[in-house]
């Protein structure tokens, strides 16, 4: 077992390791949660190891610390019809996940880890954690479930969950549930039926912080007036907001707006990027990006953020205290809608609805008012975001107990 001390002075484990798994391949959100947590942990403990397993293919382009390493599975994403297909792999999908799952259990008997992180699945994609997470827990593996602040609307949950099985799973497999956000935000598996017995086990940890990254220096080619930066996570599904947000400045007659930088995302269809690059040639006030691997940087220096209402990006709004204007998408999930409402509830953020995206002056409206709006920090406090410290308490705690 690692070696450890009192949880309020200990700042070194020799050879703890901790494995963090990340299904997703299409988005940045779920990478970017285990990136947080993986770089939060070996700053925290000199000695410890963070591998991170994940199907993103864009992964190898963020900065990560020492002794944290990770491997890429291959992708698979979710088509708009609720089905899967391998991403960029000419194979059958069920070849695709037999071996993204064989390389999983490699993964973890290798690197054999003291905790196991499992973002979100509790049984990772159609299942294919499912042997990795009784094998470690034979070994004496702290099994541990991330979840985010929301995860959907109660009724659709209910039916997910039923359908993966994955409730049993969490009695069974898991020794702790970690939930990312607050009480007040309410618990994210409500509706789902669960023993007493796992209730005890969920921990509400606080949203997770997020610092500047070493070096922050705002890049030249942003400089000049001061900004408001408009981004859409991936940009796998930002086209409505990007081009909301593009037809506001287009109708800024007086020219009041305030500078304007988009950064698309790399999901986002090349066809689509190049037709909104072609309007805003066209307008002084606006550049675009497709992708920032240090976008902390960007939203730390701008006086105002539009964004979707993902988990990290309302993490970067409140740990910057930035003025924001979020536009959530309402399907696949609720999830955005409701941290939106959950947002603007307790003004944090002013919000927009798709509902109304033909209303071009309510956009233009929102944005002109979003340099003066009252910062996130008048309505909250900084515990919101401890989610990080907590983390590392929760590690120190089950390495000791192990």
């Amino acid at each position: 077992m690692p070696r450890s001390s009192d949880p309020s002075t200990v700042d070194r484990l020799d050879n703890a390791k901790v494995l963090i798994y990340s299904h997703d391949s299409f988005g940045l959100g779920h990478l970017r949660r285990c990136r947080a947590i993986a770089n939060s942990l070996v700053d925290a403990f000199k000695g410890m190891f963070v591998m991170i397993i994940s199907g993103s293919p864009v992964i190898s382009q963020f900065d990560f610390k020492a002794r944290v390493s990770f491997i890429t599975v291959p992708g698979i994403v979710k088509l708009r019809n609720g089905d899967y297909t391998s991403l960029g792999l000419h194979v059958d999908l069920d070849e695709t996940l037999a071996l993204r799952a064989s390389m999983i259990q490699h993964a973890a008997e290798a690197f054999a880890p003291d905790i196991f992180i499992v973002d979100k699945e509790p049984l990772g994609l159609r299942g294919e954690i499912a042997y990795t997470l009784r094998w470690l827990k034979m070994k004496g593996c702290r099994n541990i479930l991330g979840l985010r602040d929301i995860m959907d609307d109660s009724d659709a949950l209910q039916c997910e969950w039923r359908r993966k099985q994955s409730a049993p799973a969490l009695d069974s497999l898991y020794h702790e549930i970690w939930i990312y956000g607050t009480r007040s935000t309410g618990n994210p598996l409500e509706g789902i039926d669960l023993p007493p017995s796992t209730l005890a086990r969920m921990h509400y940890l606080g949203y997770l912080h997020r610092p500047l990254p070493v070096n922050a220096r705002l890049p030249s080619t942003y400089a000049g007036d001061p900004y408001i930066l408009i981004t859409p996570g991936g940009g796998g599904d930002g086209d409505l907001l990007v081009d909301w947000v593009i037809r506001a400045y287009e109708s800024d007659e007086s020219d009041a707006l305030a500078r304007g930088i988009i950064v698309v995302g790399p999901f986002m269809s090349s066809e689509t990027q190049r037709s909104f690059r072609k309007r805003a040639r066209r307008i002084r006030k606006l550049k675009i990006a497709t992708f920032e691997n240090r976008i902390e940087v960007l939203m730390y220096n701008a006086i105002g953020i539009v964004a979707m209402g993902g988990y990290n990006t309302f993490c970067e709004i409140l740990s910057f205290d930035k003025r924001a204007l979020l536009v959530p998408r309402e399907t696949p999930r609720l999830e955005q809608k409701i941290r939106a409402d959950y947002a603007a509830r307790f003004k944090l953020a002013s919000v927009l609805y798709y509902g109304n995206c033909d209303n071009t002056a309510m956009m233009l409206t929102a944005l002109g008012k979003l340099p003066a709006q009252p910062l996130p920090s008048c309505s909250t406090d900084r515990e919101m975001l401890c989610g990080l410290d907590k983390i590392n308490r929760r590690v120190i705690s089950l390495l000791k107990s192990s």
